[in-house]
């Protein structure tokens, strides 16, 4: 009969039988899911999760970054520490306890302001993105702070000789945020950028497009039309109605158009053309009234002033070019547009 310590080893043999039979990529999945399984408590469930990750360079300075998928961007807790100059990767506890190591000085605590010092000894917690226990990390827009911090005791003669690549270190991390910023170099390290400009439309159209009609109102006052048919060479009709179909299109380029990317083209699915030709309502009816409808009546505001100060429609082009620039697109020359005007007539 096997005594207790004989099957024991039985088994153990047959498990380590049935490992060797699995491929590498099944030994690696099970790993994972034990990995999970060992940290998914309700608490950790809760917990944001890391969805993209990088590096960034700064100088010879490398310092783990994230996105979670709440849309914050935080640096590693235990990489900035190391980044920092801090042979501790952990949190100190001086003054107040989560307080990164590089901080925790005498000399340094009186130039954290009391929000940053809320903001710093309470790190971001998060699951990491392959499993795993929390991972613990500072929002990013935080850093500029911390140098700055920095660098004001640096000024007041605070730091120790001890602290002096403290201040070195801030100031190779502040200009390395002037030149671009904080949140578009931790998007590009993480590769975040890819995904941005889906969410971030999402937020304009929830900021710029109304959820109901709204009631109609003017905005379009009559000035703004009399300008519009002066340049084109049009006859105005004070108080008509009536509008050529071309009209249309030119409010779309030069007000609709100039709102922020993908507003236009929602506002067209919100108010399309109907069998007859004509949309059933106003754009601006489908604009927020906090957001929306107000940045309309400055564009409203910008376009008549163009218009009141140019002589002809080639002018107006010229100088609105000016003012809403594309991006990407070159000026054009005076000289040569006015010889292509020349030409034309």
């Amino acid at each position: 009969m096997e005594t207790k310590d004989q099957k024991t080893s039985l088994q153990s043999i047959g498990g380590r039988a049935r490992a060797e039979r699995l491929s590498p990529e099944e030994r690696q999945e099970i790993a994972r899911y034990a990995a999970e399984s060992r940290w998914s408590g309700e608490g950790h469930a809760m917990l944001p999760r890391e969805t993209h990750t990088g590096t960034l360079k700064i100088g010879e300075r490398e310092i783990p970054c994230s996105v979670l998928d709440n849309g914050i961007r935080v640096f590693s807790a235990r990489g900035l520490n190391r980044a920092m100059g801090s042979r501790k990767a952990g949190a100190a506890r001086y003054g107040a306890p989560q307080l990164p190591y590089f901080l925790a000085s005498p000399s340094l605590s009186p130039f954290i302001s009391k929000d940053l010092m809320v903001r710093l000894i309470s790190p971001l917690q998060y699951r990491p993105k392959h499993g795993g226990r929390t991972a613990f990390g500072y929002e990013a827009m935080l850093l500029p702070a911390v140098c700055e911090a920095i660098l004001d005791a640096d000024k007041a003669g605070s730091l120790r000789s001890s602290q002096a690549y403290l201040a070195d270190m801030a100031n190779v991390l502040l200009r390395g945020f002037a030149r671009v910023g904080v949140i578009a170099l931790v998007d590009e390290a993480t590769g975040y950028q890819d995904e941005r400009p889906r969410l971030e439309l999402s937020k304009i159209l929830e900021a710029y497009i109304s959820a109901e009609l709204m009631p109609w109102t003017k905005r379009f006052p009559d000035e703004f039309f009399r300008q519009l048919y002066r340049l084109q060479g049009w006859e105005y009709t004070p108080g008509s109605a009536k509008r050529t179909p071309y009209v249309g299109k030119l409010i779309n380029k030069y007000i609709y158009g100039q709102l922020p990317p993908g507003v236009l083209d929602e506002l067209r699915k919100k108010n399309p053309v109907t069998e007859s030709g004509y949309r059933r309502h106003k754009h601006f009816q489908f604009l927020t009234s906090d957001t929306g409808n107000p940045h309309l009546d400055r564009q409203v505001t910008a376009v008549s002033t163009i218009m009141r100060i140019s002589d002809d429609k080639y002018q107006f082009e010229r100088n609105f070019d000016k003012a809403f620039p594309i991006k990407g697109i070159q000026q054009k020359l005076p000289l040569v547009i006015d010889l292509v005007e020349r030409v034309a007539k």
